[in-house]
C-alpha cells in the first residue's frame, strides 16, 4: 500500500530507498522535572512519525533528495504513522503487519535533560518479512542508494541487514548502515558501502572501550578492513571521522558549535546529508562536512522537526 505519491521515485534511478524496519511513533512528554517515586505531571505531549528509518527519510526529502521509505506498520499506532507521513507528503510504502508499531516516549524536562523509552516493537512473522524481502526487491531497481537504518524487531533474523545489503548488491545499488549490536556484527560482513556507527557502536563492535580518539581511529580502520568501505564516527560535538583503508582516506572535521536543545535524530540528519552527497557526487571530504553540519542544525531543533527554511 502506498500512502503517498510514488510517481517521483519511480521516475527516477537518482532515488534512495529507506528501509525502516522498526518504525515508531515518537511521543514527548515535557515535564518541569522527573521525580522518582512521585507523581509527575505533564506539562504537554505532542506525536510524530519516528524512527531512524522515517528521520532520515524525513531529512532527505528536506535537503532536496528524493527518498522513499519502505516500512512495516501495525495496529493503530501503524494507522497513526501512516496519517503522519500523509501529513508531510513524505513518499512511503508500507507492508501491514498483525501486530502493532511500537510507541517510543522521550521524557523532557524544563532544564533540557531527556529520557528515552524505547519498546522492542512488533514481533514480525517469518510471512511478513518474506515479504519485506520481496517489496525491497522490486524497488531496488529504481534505487541508487539503500539506507538501513534502526535497531530490528522481534522475529527477524540477526543477519537481516546482511541479507538486505547482498540483495542491494545484486542490483548494483550502494547499501548505508547505521545500527548496532548483532545486527550490525552480521551485517558488516555483507560489505556495506558506508557504514556510521557513533562512538558507543564502534567501541560496542570492537568489544572493548575505546578511550582516546586515537583508539576511535584505529579501530574504525579495522571496521573499515573489514567492510571494505567507508567509515564514519560521529561523536556528537566532538571531531568526527570519515576512513576508507582500502582507498587511504582519513578525514576529520569539527561540527559547528551550537546551542543543543535536543540530541534525538541528530545522527539520523547526519546520514542523509551524507546520502545526498554521495549521490550528487560530492567528495568524500564533502560528505563528512555536510553530514556534521545536518547534524549539528538537527539539534537546534525539537525532536521530529525540520527547520522552516
Amino acid at each position: 500500500m502506498a500512502c503517498t505519491t510514488l510517481a517521483q521515485f519511480a521516475a527516477s534511478t537518482n532515488s534512495t530507498l529507506v528501509l525502516s524496519l522498526n518504525p515508531c511513533i515518537d511521543v514527548e512528554w515535557r515535564v518541569q522535572d522527573v521525580l522518582w517515586e512521585e507523581k509527575n505531571n505533564v506539562v504537554s505531549e505532542r506525536r510524530w512519525a519516528g524512527g531512524k528509518g522515517v528521520n532520515v527519510a524525513r531529512w532527505l526529502k528536506h535537503l532536496g533528495g528524493h527518498p522513499l521509505l519502505l516500512a512495516p506498520l501495525g495496529g493503530g499506532t501503524g494507522a497513526e504513522l501512516t496519517t503522519h507521513l500523509r501529513e508531510e507528503n513524505l513518499p512511503a510504502r508500507i507492508i501491514r503487519l498483525s501486530q502493532p508499531t511500537r510507541v517510543n516516549v522521550l521524557i523532557t524536562t524544563a532544564g533540557g535533560k531527556q529520557l528515552r523509552f524505547n519498546p522492542l516493537g512488533p514481533r514480525v512473522s517469518a510471512k511478513e518479512w518474506m515479504g519485506i524481502l520481496r517489496k525491497t526487491r522490486r524497488l531496488l531497481p529504481k534505487a541508487r542508494l539503500l539506507i538501513l537504518s534502526g535497531s530490528l524487531p522481534r522475529g527477524l533474523p540477526k543477519n537481516a541487514y546482511a541479507l538486505l545489503t547482498r540483495l542491494a548488491h545484486d542490483f548494483g545499488v550502494k547499501t548505508l548502515l547505521d545500527c548496532d549490536g548483532s545486527a550490525f556484527a552480521a551485517a558488516i560482513k555483507a560489505r556495506p558501502f558506508l557504514v556510521k556507527p557513533n562512538e558507543h557502536e564502534l567501541a560496542q563492535w570492537c568489544g572493548r572501550p575505546l578511550r582516546t580518539e586515537g583508539h576511535l581511529i584505529r579501530a574504525a580502520h579495522a571496521l573499515s578492513e573489514t567492510t571494505r568501505g567507508w567509515v564514519l564516527v560521529s561523536r556528537g560535538p566532538n571531531p568526527g571521522f570519515l576512513v576508507n583503508a582500502t582507498e587511504g582516506f582519513q578525514a576529520s572535521a569539527l561540527p559547528p558549535r551550537v546551542q543543543a536543545r535536543n540530541r534525538l535524530g541528530a545522527g539520523d540528519a547526519l546520514l542523509a546529508a551524507v546520502a545526498h552527497e554521495i549521490f550528487q557526487g560530492s567528495s568524500p571530504t564533502q560528505w563528512l562536512a555536510a553530514g556534521l553540519t545536518t547534524g549539528s542544525a538537527a539539534t537546534k531543533l525539537p525532536a521530529g522537526c525540520l527547520p522552516s527554511t
